[in-house]
Order: structure tokens, then C-alpha cells, then sequence
């Protein structure tokens, strides 16, 4: 626990914290109040200060008189004024640099994409990502930790014992003002990137919800702060007392003299975002090159020097697929013009050119016809089978050739204006938690409208609050019915739809869509497993008359059966008919044709 969390940049949530204290102890969490009670306290508000500084309570002098146009600043701000006051006593210097951000923006569209395709929740942003780089950074230049203490009016250069990387967060108080909190991620240089992630969105909510508690921010030495989240080009931020650096993130945009460049020109150009780094440092313990050096390092790592990106989708369990180009330099000026001359005629494509092109059809191809064989089916994780021709390097395509391939000749759906850009999507599409197989259909009108909605995700929409809820309950239906089965008649033989319990659902969604075409009737025909379960609660047959088969009452199913409608053998072969109430309130005639003779393809019994 850190005793001088007055004397931090989190001093005014602290203030905050203690005032709430004064008024009720009960009211601040066992961890606060404890470290209050210890004696580390803050200001006290003039309503708690009043019985022992009369001074407070005089009147305005009349040689003085109250100015309308003045506020006394109280509380948690007047406890940051105090603290911005400490921090002119450290001498401060700047270092600024450059970044390109073209393979940062890159790697993370392919990291979110990854993550999507593998069925998980996690968000990478662009905060992530440089955050690790400084943890990086500070660990092969473990001076930027470095601060200083005074002891005995003896400076002392204190070296600490690990990274405690400072994350400036921005909260809402009580109140409604806002205001500026850093937790801690401690000791982050032992961490994977998916430790580190975990660490960050931990604090990140528990400042959101305030529940930090004071051991969240003791220790920081160094500290990220992003203005540019709010278009902020570049920031001097103050430096706190034991603290080495603070490190200033700006806004990620291309420069402003291309800031109205359409987006082919600045393709062609090779132009790439940039954003501004500051790394401000305490002088007496810090240099210039020590700091200088520092981003240096940082930057190469966000370009992807010494395996930073692969370290990275390890951290998660991603398998990484090198798919971004080294950042390219926008083309030098020259210093000669030459008049302009006639136009001439457009040059054919090099034989290479027109090599790479074909081999960025045959991969588009192997996602389409063996994505699935990369899909992540396993809900326990385990790692698909995958397929070489799923790899562009196996067809001769590097990140640079793919980057210079456009989208558009290619004939895909997923967003991207190169195959560069365009890869991780086709990944998500064909190699994520839905795997399809569509290439040996023989008419080529299915095929291309099969693909025009797979790639382009219209299929894919995100459900609702309300459509979650009622999936879920659909399903717990389902698997209640199934389990009741599996326990009232343990030993007879079942057809159970284990594995296929999204299929009730996905009857549910196409007899309502089959009925607002206008459709009053569906013939459905399928096989045994699952039969009973579709029966129940898509034909609504009565839970009475099936399990009534299953205690030996044939007659109870075949009752209203007619000739057509059963065979009259076994309960998995039974037809039946049932009203269907749809969504918008209409009925629609269901019939599950009946399933003579363990039948696997049943659209001649529907025929």
C-alpha cells in the first residue's frame, strides 16, 4: 500500500474518497478507510474545518469586498492545484518522435479479426498495443524507471525492482465532474501480452466503477497517458515526484497536408498515419539520449521489430500470420520538375504482376472451398487441421506483393481495398466459429450469392438484449426436454438432438420468415435424430402423447393419425401436423412428413 497517495496524481480521487470518509466511514471500502484511520489523510472541506479555523469564518473585509466573478477552489481540485505546485520542484525535459502507424493499425485490424474468428470477446486497442511496446521498451532501457529521492538532504537515484507502468485513466465523479485517475499495472515485465491485457481491462473497469483501491495505485514509475484519444497532436504532461517518465500518446491521423487525400492517392503514395510520442523525464536522473533511445525502441517494436507482433497473438494463443508491410516512406519530392508531357498510353501488366494476381485468386479460392478445415469448431479450443493452401507464403505471396494487389480485381465481398487488407476478413469469414462448404453446389447463381453473403457478413448481424434472452430460453427448453428423457426412460433407445440443439432455433427463424412472405403451410422433413424435440416444440405435439410412447401406449401418438401421417412402428417415425404461432401473432400449418425407413435424405418423402 502506498502512504503517500495524497502526494500522487491520484491525490484528488483520494480527496475525493476521504471527504466521503469524514461524512461517513462506512461509506469508503474497508481498504480507504483503513489507510485513513492510519493517519494519511487530505484536506479537510471548510464545512469540517470550520470549529477549528476561525480564521475561515471572518466576514470579507470592506477593503476587500467577495468578487462574483471568483470561485475558491475546494476538495479534490484544490488538492490537484497543490500537487501541480509540487511538481515544478522536478526538473522536467521532452523528447518528441514521429511514429508511422501504418503496420500498428494493420496488426490490430488482423488481432480483432483473429479473435473474432476464434468466437472470443476480447478488444485490442491501439492503447494495448503501445502500452506493451513501452513495457518493452522500459526493459531494455530500465533507466526510464529511475527517480529520484532526497534523504538526509542526500539525493539518492532510486532503482526499482520491476516495471509499474502508471495508466491515466479519465472518470466520472459523484459529482458529475470529471477527473483523472492511475492505477497501476505492477511488475508488468513478468507478464504475456494476455496477462498484461487481462491486468489493463481490470483496472481500466475497476476505475469505471470505482472500486480501486489504494494498493491500485502504489508503485507506478512510469506512467501512459493519451491525450490523443481526444485529438490531441502532442502533450507536455507534468511529472509527479517518484516517478522516471510519463509518456504522452498523440492523435493517430495522416499528416495535415494529406488529411483531404483520397484514399487511392494516398495508396498509391505509400503514405501512412502517424502519431506523436513525448517522453517526458525527470532531468536530474534521465538524459536526453537516454530518452531519445528509449522511443527509438519503441517505435521499432510498434513496426514490428523483434518479434513484437508474434509475441503478442502468442500472449493470446492466436496463431500469427505475417500479413503486414514494412511501413513505406511517402516517395521524396524531386527537385527538378520536368514540363508535363503528352499522356501516354497505359502499360500491360508484368508477367510477375499478372503471377501474383492469379495466386491471390487461388488463395481467395482455398478459403472459399477449405476454410472450414481451419474453422474453430471446438468449443474446448483445440487447434483445427487447417491447410497449407490456406498460407499465402505457400503460393509466393508476401505482405508487400499482397499490399500492391487491389481488392477489387479479386472479386470479393470482405471489406479491405488490397488483399493486404482484405486477408484477416476472409480469415473471419471462412475460418471463424461458422464453417461452410458451399464450392460443390452445381449452380453457379447459388454459389455467388453464397459467397456475396458469407463475405460480406450480411448473415451476421449482432442479436439484441431481448433475441439473446429468448434464444437462451429456447434452448434451455430444448436441453430440459432432452435431459427429462435421458432420466425418465434411461435404457430406451433415443435419437437425442445432443449436438444439434440450434437446429429448433433455426426452425423457429425460418417459419417465421417462410409466414411474412405469406407462407400458411411448411412440410418438414428430416431424419431421426432430434425428430422428437422438433416434434415437441416446433409442431407443438403435446409432451403427454410423447412420452406416452415412450410408457407403451402406441395408440396415444397414433390416435389422430392417418394413414399418411405414420407408419405406425416406431415413435421416430411418426409424422405429425401442428399450428405453429409465429412472432407476429399469425398460425401457420406445420407438418413433419413422416420417416419411413431410417431415411437420411427425406426431400423425396417431402416431394
Amino acid at each position: 500500500m502506498d502512504p503517500n497517495v495524497f502526494e500522487t496524481a491520484n491525490a484528488g480521487f483520494a480527496q475525493s474518497l476521504y471527504e466521503d470518509y469524514l461524512k461517513d466511514p462506512a461509506s469508503v471500502g474497508p481498504e480507504w478507510r483503513q489507510l485513513f484511520d492510519s493517519g494519511v489523510v487530505g484536506e479537510k472541506p471548510a464545512a469540517q474545518n470550520g470549529a477549528h479555523a476561525p480564521a475561515a469564518q471572518e466576514p470579507a473585509r470592506p477593503d476587500r469586498p467577495a468578487r462574483p466573478d471568483r470561485l475558491e477552489i475546494k476538495g479534490p481540485a484544490l488538492r490537484l492545484v497543490q500537487n501541480m505546485n509540487d511538481s515544478l520542484a522536478v526538473p522536467t525535459a521532452t523528447t518528441f518522435r514521429e511514429l508511422p502507424v501504418a503496420r500498428l493499425e494493420a496488426e490490430r485490424k488482423a488481432l480483432n479479426a483473429a479473435l473474432k474468428a476464434a468466437g472470443r470477446s476480447e478488444k485490442i486497442s491501439f492503447t494495448h498495443l503501445i502500452a506493451w511496446a513501452l513495457v518493452q521498451g522500459v526493459r531494455q532501457h530500465p533507466v526510464m524507471a529511475h527517480f529520484l529521492a532526497v534523504e538526509n538532504d542526500v539525493p539518492h537515484r532510486v532503482v526499482p525492482d520491476g516495471i509499474n507502468l502508471g495508466l491515466a485513466v479519465d472518470v466520472t465523479r459523484k459529482d458529475g465532474s470529471r477527473g483523472l485517475v492511475v492505477p497501476v499495472i505492477k511488475h508488468a515485465e513478468g507478464m504475456d501480452f494476455g496477462q498484461f491485457h487481462a491486468a489493463y481491462e481490470a483496472l481500466v473497469d475497476k476505475s469505471r466503477h470505482n472500486r480501486l483501491m489504494p494498493d491500485d495505485f502504489a508503485g507506478g514509475t512510469v506512467t501512459l497517458t493519451n491525450p490523443g484519444g481526444i485529438g490531441t497532436v502532442a502533450s507536455v504532461p507534468r511529472l509527479m515526484a517518484s516517478q522516471g517518465t510519463i509518456i504522452a500518446v498523440g492523435a493517430i491521423a495522416y499528416p495535415p497536408e494529406f488529411s483531404a487525400t483520397p484514399a487511392a492517392t494516398v495508396q498509391q503514395l505509400g503514405l501512412s498515419k502517424v502519431m506523436t510520442m513525448t517522453s517526458t523525464y525527470d532531468h536530474r536522473i534521465i538524459q536526453g539520449a537516454e530518452s531519445g533511445q528509449f522511443l527509438a525502441t519503441v517505435d521499432g517494436m510498434l513496426q514490428g521489430a523483434e518479434g513484437f507482433y508474434e509475441s503478442v497473438f502468442a500472449g493470446l494463443s492466436l496463431p500469427y500470420h505475417p500479413s503486414v508491410p514494412s511501413v513505406v516512406s511517402a516517395p521524396s519530392v524531386p527537385s527538378v520538375v520536368s514540363a508535363p508531357s503528352a499522356p501516354s498510353a497505359p502499360s500491360a501488366p508484368s508477367v510477375s504482376e499478372m503471377q501474383h494476381v492469379a495466386a491471390a485468386m487461388a488463395l481467395v479460392k482455398a478459403f472459399r472451398t477449405h476454410g472450414h478445415l481451419a474453422a474453430r469448431l471446438d468449443p474446448l479450443g483445440s487447434e483445427p487441421a487447417g491447410d497449407p493452401s490456406l498460407d499465402p507464403a505457400s503460393l509466393g505471396l508476401t505482405p508487400e506483393i499482397m499490399a500492391s494487389i487491389p481488392a477489387e480485381v479479386l472479386r470479393i465481398k470482405v471489406p479491405g481495398q488490397s488483399l493486404l487488407e482484405a486477408l484477416p476478413h476472409l480469415e473471419a469469414a471462412y475460418c471463424g466459429t461458422i464453417a461452410y462448404e458451399i464450392e460443390h453446389i452445381a449452380s453457379h447463381e447459388e454459389r455467388v450469392w453464397l459467397r456475396e453473403r458469407i463475405e460480406s457478413g450480411a448473415f451476421r448481424t449482432a442479436l439484441t438484449t431481448e433475441e439473446k434472452l429468448a434464444l437462451l430460453d429456447r434452448l434451455i427448453e430444448v436441453e430440459a426436454f432432452e435431459q427429462f428423457l435421458q432420466k425418465a426412460y434411461l435404457g430406451q433407445k433415443r435419437f437425442s438432438i445432443e449436438g444439434l440443439d440450434m437446429m429448433v432455433p433455426m426452425l423457429d427463424l425460418w417459419i417465421n420468415q417462410a409466414a411474412s412472405l405469406g407462407a400458411q403451410e411448411v412440410d418438414i422433413g428430416m431424419a431421426h435424430r432430434g425428430r422428437l424435440n422438433v416434434l415437441a416444440h416446433t409442431v407443438r405435439r403435446p409432451y403427454e402423447t410423447i412420452f406416452a410412447e415412450f410408457e407403451g401406449n402406441k395408440h396415444a401418438l397414433d390416435t389422430d393419425d392417418e394413414g399418411e401421417l405414420g407408419t405406425g412402428d416406431v415413435k421416430y417415425h411418426h409424422g405429425a401436423e401442428g399450428a405453429y404461432p409465429t412472432s407476429a401473432g399469425k398460425a401457420v400449418t406445420v407438418t413433419l412428413s413422416p420417416n419411413p425407413s431410417h431415411l437420411e435424405f427425406v426431400d423425396p418423402v417431402v416431394e
